[in-house]
Order: C-alpha cells, then structure tokens, then sequence
C-alpha cells in the first residue's frame, strides 16, 4: 500500500495529474464516468460512478442499499492542491549572457527557502486550440525530467544568511530555465518544451504547433522522488503530503469498502490553499448539487436529499501538525500529535475546524472499531492556526463532520515528512467509515 502511495505522489506533481490519476484508478475498479451536462443514469443500490470539475476536482459515489432518506451520504472530503509556483504568462525574462529565468506568482502559502537549489519541473495543462473558440482542448502535461532550479544567493555576498532572509516573490525565487543558442529561441523556450512534451506522447500525424498553444496553468513542481526513510523506514518523505497523502487514503478506502446500506461519497476538491472559493473548491455548490440530483433521481423528491444531508456524516480529510522535537513550544502544551500516533482530530475555539465534542467522539469511535489509535491537535493558543474544508463546505452542504488528519512535519515545505504508521492507520480507519 505504501508503495502506491509513493507512486501515487510521484505521478501527481499538480491537482490535475492527481484528479487523472484518481479518475484512471476508479475506471479500472469498474466507476462509470458521467457527464454533469446530461441527465444522470438510473441508479441502483451498488451502481459507482465519478465526475470531475474543472479537471482538477473529482467526486465518486457507490450508491447504498437503504434509500439516502433512510441511510444518508458517508462523505470524505481532501484537497488536491498543494503550494508552489505558478507560472505567468509571457513568463520568460531574458539576462546577460542569454539566461533565461521564468516569470512566477506563489500559489498558497509555501516555505519559499524550501523550494532553492532543487531540481524542478514544470506540470499542469496546456490550452490547444479545438474546434471552435468555445471548444479549446487540454493537454496535461508533466515533464519528468529536471528543467529548472532556483538558485540561492552565495554567502559571501550576504554573510547574514543564516540570520534569516526575507525573500522577494518577484525577483528572489524566479527559476532558471536555460540558455538561449541564438535568437530564434528567444522568448520560445518554454513553448518549444511544451511541444515538445505534448508531441512525444502522439503521431506525427497528430503533432501540435506552437501556434497551437492558446494559454496554460502550469506551475512547478520538485523533481525528487518521495520515498521513505528512517532507520525503519518509519517516515515518509515528500511533496504535497498535504494534502495528497488523504486523497490516496481515501481513495484506498473508497476501493475496499464493500457496497454498504450508506451512500459512499469521495470529494477531491481544489484550491483549498487559496480559500476554496472557486467553482473546483469545497465553497461551490457544486457537491451539494450533485447529491442533490442523486436523491432526486432516487425519490424524485426533494424532501429525500434533506433527510440524507440530516443523516450524513463528513470526515474532512486535511493533514495536521505532529509535534516536532526542535521545537516543542511551538505546541500545546497537552494536545500535540505525534508522527506514528494515529489520525488526528483537529479543534479551534474560533471554529476554524468542523470538530465538536459530540463529532469528534463519533470519528474516535470509528476508529476504535477499526483498531486505530487516536490523536487531538489544538492550537498553541498564541499560535493562530490555519481553516480547512470542513466549516467551508458545511456553508453549501450542512452536514456533520470531523476535521482530522494525519501529523506530518514542515507542513507546505517543498519536502514534507509523514509516517508510514498513520498513512495505514487512516486507510483502515476510513475503509471502517464507509462499510459502516
């Protein structure tokens, strides 16, 4: 299991390669795919289908035996999207010497002196022109080999550095991209690697232009492959364990499950690290449309999707911090997770977490039943600390929900670090979850 993880990781360096690979992983367990423009399929008890937003969101079902008036939704909730670098348009800036460096905004809120002196990459989605201007393709694109890097300052020109340095996003941590051999590959060196990726995967008859290209949302990504580590190989090493270590977890569980008397709900959405409040992200309407139209095509009656959100229950998915032996009064003093403790139930006074008494109890018994250790996370409480998924999504879909997650260390680093204990735990707890 942990090895499909770490593949799964590696294969996913940007939420649109992650919804793919979810999507090919659910066609292959035998999910139907639908089209939200067209009326749903009759459905039935064990029916699976999936449908994606935007192709960075994704949402599956396995439809319960007992009627969703009766049973409710067994939802789980995680983000695909991780911080990076997303790459402007017309990104290229040209230097002495023909070095040419790229042009980047900060997605989120990433440890920017993480993302230094690595090997990156470029992954995301190219806009091809298609049949009309209503009609533009996508190409997914993900170059698997070290493109960039962002190079540090040395030391002897800033002999504070160890002081600490407060970056620039506009001129500190724009990447290098290469050297230009003369002038026709001025301002087209990031287009001609685009082309050349997307033309390496067709025919020639199939090939793409440049002039092809309309537009892209591609940012970058750390070439290194995740792996575990540890005298044990205890740990887990990576990029975007947050949040696709909880993705993978759920997908897992979702797979499974046996067809239970609940509806089995997994949604991946995007742009939790900007707020959610896209028409991909856990603030749209989107799922709870969704549901809806599933209750409608089951009892024609708009009274069964109330009853099924009144009879639902959410665990949202989002990592947590564990406690980090450098720097231990960073955290509470009574609440603070540890790597290979079991899946995290996470609390705010200021309700920036979906977790009450009543929720919380009920997800540690779930976990109880599945044999998993359970953990509790509060902030410091000097330490103001981030939202996640559960209270925005319960804004569209008034459900009852946890917010949970697994610790792991240097949370939004370029390399985060997990347990290979609690990515089994969380599989376990949330298989438990949906047969229940």
């Amino acid at each position: 299991m942990i090895s499909r993880l770490l593949q799964f990781l590696d294969a996913s360096p940007v939420n649109f390669l992650a919804v793919r690979n979810i999507a090919d992983a659910l066609d292959a367990a035998g999910f139907c795919r639908i089209d939200p423009t067209q009326p749903l399929p009759p459905l039935k008890a064990g029916d699976q289908i999936y449908t994606t937003k935007n192709d960075s969101s994704i949402y599956a079902l396995r439809i319960g035996r007992r009627p969703l008036a009766d049973a409710g939704f067994h939802l789980i909730c995680a983000h695909c999207d991780s911080p990076t670098f997303r790459i402007k348009p017309n990104a290229e800036m040209t230097a002495e010497g023909g070095i040419v460096r790229l042009n980047t905004e900060v997605y989120g809120g990433p440890i920017m002196s993480t993302w230094f002196d690595r090997p990156l990459t470029i992954a995301g989605r190219v806009i091809l022109r298609g049949p009309s201007p209503l009609e533009p393709l996508t190409e997914l694109v993900h170059i698997r080999r070290p493109l960039l890097q962002i190079a540090n300052l040395a030391i002897h020109f800033n002999r504070e550095v160890n002081e600490g340095v407060k970056l620039s996003r506009q001129k500190d941590v724009l990447p290098i991209l290469g050297i230009i051999s003369d002038e026709l590959e001025r301002g087209q060196l990031l287009i001609n690697a685009l082309v050349a990726d997307i033309n390496s995967r067709r025919d020639a008859a199939q090939h793409v232009a440049a002039a092809d290209i309309l537009d892209f949302d591609l940012y970058l990504a750390d070439t290194t492959p995740a792996c575990t580590f540890g005298i044990h190989d205890e740990f887990l090493s990576s990029g975007r364990l947050d949040d696709l270590s909880m993705c993978q977890a759920g997908l897992e569980a979702l797979l499974a499950a046996p067809t239970g008397d609940t509806t089995q709900v997994l949604a991946i959405f995007d742009n939790e690290e900007t707020g959610s409040q896209t028409k991909q992200g856990a603030g749209s309407p989107f799922l709870a449309s969704l549901l809806r139209r599933v209750a409608l095509q089951q009892s024609h009656s708009e009274e069964a999707f109330l009853q099924a959100v009144e009879r639902a229950f959410m665990v949202s998915a989002d990592n947590a911090h564990a406690w980090h032996p450098n720097y231990s009064e960073k955290y509470d003093p009574t609440n603070h997770p540890v790597l290979g403790g079991g899946p995290v139930i996470k609390y705010n006074a200021a309700q920036k977490y979906a977790s009450d008494a009543v929720l919380a109890s009920i997800f540690a018994e779930i976990c109880r039943a599945a044999d998993v250790p359970v953990q509790r996370f509060v902030n410091h409480s000097d330490v103001p600390g981030g939202s996640t998924l559960g209270n925005i999504l319960a804004s569209s879909l008034p459900v009852r929900g946890v917010d949970m997650g697994n610790g792991i260390l240097a949370m939004h680093s370029c390399r985060e670090t997990g347990s290979v204990a609690d990515h089994l735990y969380c599989v376990r707890a949330f298989t438990k979850f949906y047969e229940m």
